[in-house]
């Protein structure tokens, strides 16, 4: 298929190549320079990319990134063309997806909210999990792209579901985290050895993915972005606008949310977001680390 795909961070370069290594013609952009795909053509805007393009793919920072690439200078909007896809990896507000989703449908375009889970090295692998919103058939002619991106795809409803979804995802791999990091810092004050606590964890009906991805990391003192702080940030913020737009309390979000805040103020906005941790050892006077170091 003809593929034009825009943003090439973290997930969204992996992702385009493995596009391409699925024989696929890809044209790609990147809002900043200085980035490439190996076998897919480098575009001047979103437009050239997209002219000709059978689908476009977006994996861009947030709303007004996906606003920007659609209809903004240099956007899509002008070269839409009838039977087009628009395929969405970004996460970002439920809410505005529809409106983009009615504004291209009357130029006759399918709007596919497709965002994942997975880090980067599925991204890498090709091996993420989808999570989509959109039309049956639209989804159908999607398969091989989703095929060569991820292992399994979701489809939750119709346009926005897809979004909504990612946002519930978030906010609970936020919530296990802020509970595992704040439980380690407070094992670490009483003196209990971590590297006997997580065997425990794991055998335990506490053990969760998050924990078994996570705990490597921390034990290595790797807080190297694999998600940015800065964005879990952000999708916790979409979380808690979509719950005060549906009129849901979110108590224990808005806390971690207070954290996540600091965090960045003091500078580990682009630290993976389990860095968090490092702020509570800070708080508590203490360092979560195997008693061999």
């Amino acid at each position: 298929m003809r593929v034009a795909f825009f943003g090439l961070g973290i997930m969204g370069r992996s992702m385009a190549a493995n596009l391409v290594k699925a024989g696929h013609e890809v044209a790609v952009w990147n809002r900043t320079g200085g980035k490439d795909v190996e076998g897919a053509r480098s575009a001047a805007s979103p437009a050239d990319a997209a002219a000709g393009a059978e689908v476009v793919w977006m994996c861009v920072s947030d709303t007004k990134a996906v606003e920007a690439v659609l209809f903004g200078v240099g956007g899509l909007e002008p070269v839409l063309a009838a039977g087009m896809i628009i395929a969405d990896s970004s996460t970002i507000s439920p809410s505005a997806t529809r409106r983009f989703a009615e504004r291209v449908k009357a130029r006759g375009v399918d709007y596919v909210d497709a965002p994942m889970t997975g880090s980067k090295i599925a991204a890498e692998a090709g091996s993420l999990i989808f999570m989509a919103g959109g039309d049956d058939a639209a989804l159908a002619r999607l398969q091989p792209l989703f095929q060569a991106m991820g292992k399994q795809v979701f489809h939750m409803g119709e346009t926005g579901k897809g979004q909504a979804t990612k946002l519930v995802m978030n906010l609970q791999i936020a919530l296990i985290y802020e509970g595992f990091a704040e439980a380690l810092t407070l094992a670490a004050k009483l003196g209990v050895d971590v590297e006997k606590l997580l065997p425990l964890v794991q055998a335990s009906m506490v053990r969760s993915g998050v924990v078994d991805y996570k705990a490597p990391f921390i034990l290595k003192r790797d807080f190297s972005p694999n998600f940015p702080l800065r964005l879990m940030l952000k999708d916790i913020r979409l979380a808690l606008e979509a719950a005060k737009e549906s009129r849901v309390r979110l108590p224990g979000l808005e806390a971690v949310e207070e954290v996540y805040d600091v965090a960045a103020e003091e500078g580990q906005a682009d630290l993976d977001y389990a860095s968090t941790l490092t702020l509570l050892e800070k708080w508590a006077g203490v360092e979560v680390k195997a008693a061999s170091k």
